[in-house]
């Protein structure tokens, strides 16, 4: 009965399909090396035994970088263009804001200002304030450029998009720049009046969902997720190429044992979750939601060895994993919180069961992730297979039928957003969903 966990603990189907992706290079929403990475998901499903995969496109707002640069007194600094930044030059006092956290800009007048903030918080806070949260601060206080700052050393300038669904394209310029570079800017041009600048082409694009399934044919499904996107300045092995392996890999393994599964498991790789989980709004807004059983979206799987799954209020979830992690003997961190980042939120904001699936980390933030450095040689296939075990385990248990995973209402998904202290910021980048 146990054959199944040798076998993908000596597969290289999952991790196969990671150096096939790093490997295509620039994966950037809307990209020609995006829909090749779709491509390759694809095919590596239907290899892998799952039935109908295809590819599902759709309109995006696409965004390729150009030239960005700082210019400060007689020096030009390195800097990153953030996604989706317009394509501007402006010049205005530079104004170190620290952590930019919501109290910060409240007590600081911005206005005119180029500002720059750390991407980290401090130990003392009580939540995590999200890069867009921070530039959109920044633009409802009147600033007139944002640097970002990275909070991890090592000369990487950090990237991630800006704009809304509403306005995809963000209102000032935007750049990210090193921890190194930021200590520069703070200690000699802090007050004074330095010049940003971002070269960009703005244009019409095109991206696509990955999707595929196994088991019967039930009118419920169990979604095993992740995003095929990563921002084009690196690999994107971490962000995400390890999750949609992990999604390759768990086909595979669930191919194996299909006449165990009682419900639908449908796999989705979602296009452009790097500029707003666009993908996985199309998916959502065309979904019937209640005939969703369960999402399972890996976005950030293998960084670690121990899993970490973010059961947004979900108890059966949660006790799902529980019980694997003891049938097992092995460890998986639970977070009942509520996570409205990466794809699983488009389907839970509506009170659709969902995980999401990364791994445990002591540091603040992304790591190398959202750098040059995300690259594939900071990862194991031991910690990929390990993980596969426990979550092809995971999904065969949520597609039981004995097991009821009850819809919550989107009146106490608010409820955990307000309590959380999430709704603020989300209103503050255009992400509260709901009329209230």
């Amino acid at each position: 009965m146990s054959d199944w966990i040798g076998t993908i603990f000596t597969s290289d189907v999952g991790w196969d399909h990671l150096e096939a992706l790093v490997d295509v290079g620039n994966r950037m929403a809307g990209s020609e090396g995006e829909r090749e990475a779709a491509e390759l998901t694809r095919d590596a499903l239907a290899d892998a035994g799952a039935r109908n995969a295809r590819l599902d496109t759709f309109d995006i707002q696409g965004w390729t970088r150009g030239d960005s640069a700082i210019t400060a007194g007689d020096t030009t600094q390195d800097c990153i263009a953030l996604p989706r930044s317009p394509s501007e030059r402006v010049g205005a006092p530079l104004l170190d804001l620290g952590y930019g956290l919501p109290e910060d800009f409240e007590s600081t007048d911005v206005e005119d200002a180029i500002v720059m903030v750390r991407s980290d918080i401090p130990d003392y806070y009580d939540r995590y304030v999200h890069r867009r949260e921070k530039y959109y601060h920044a633009v409802e206080n009147g600033a007139v450029g944002f640097v970002y700052r990275n909070h991890v050393e090592g000369c990487l300038p950090p990237t991630g998009s800006v704009g809304t669904d509403e306005d995809p394209i963000g209102e000032i310029p935007a750049v990210g720049v090193s921890n190194e570079v930021g200590a520069r800017l703070a200690r000699r041009f802090d007050g004074e009046s330095i010049t940003v600048s971002v070269e960009a082409d703005i244009h019409d694009a095109e991206s696509q969902n990955v999707r595929a399934e196994l088991g019967p044919d039930t009118d419920e499904r169990v979604l095993v997720t992740s995003h095929v996107d990563a921002h084009d300045i690196a690999e994107g092995a971490m962000d995400n190429g390890a999750g949609t392996a992990m999604v390759v890999e768990l086909a595979a393994a669930l191919a194996a044992r299909e006449d165990e599964l009682e419900t639908r498991v449908e796999f989705v790789a979602f296009g452009a979750e790097e500029v707003g989980l666009v993908g996985s709004e199309r998916y959502a807004d065309r979904a019937d939601l209640e005939s969703i059983k369960a999402v399972v979206n890996s976005d950030g799987v293998v960084r670690n060895r121990t899993l970490s799954i973010v059961t947004h209020g979900f108890d059966a979830l949660r006790n799902a994993a529980t019980d694997v992690a003891d049938r097992y003997d092995h460890p998986i961190e639970t977070v009942p919180q509520v996570g409205p980042h990466s794809d699983h939120w488009s389907l839970v904001k509506w009170g659709v069961p969902g995980c999401h699936v990364k791994s445990t980390a002591d540091d603040v933030g992304r790591g190398w992730g959202h750098t040059f450095a995300d690259t594939i040689e900071k990862l194991e296939p031991r910690t990929l297979r390990e993980q596969a075990i426990l979550l092809t385990e995971y999904v065969v248990e949520l597609a039981r039928e004995d097991v009821t995973i009850d819809h919550r209402e989107p009146a106490a998904i608010v409820e955990d957003l307000e309590s959380q202290d999430l709704a603020e910021g989300m209103r503050i980048t255009g992400d509260w969903p709901y009329d209230a």
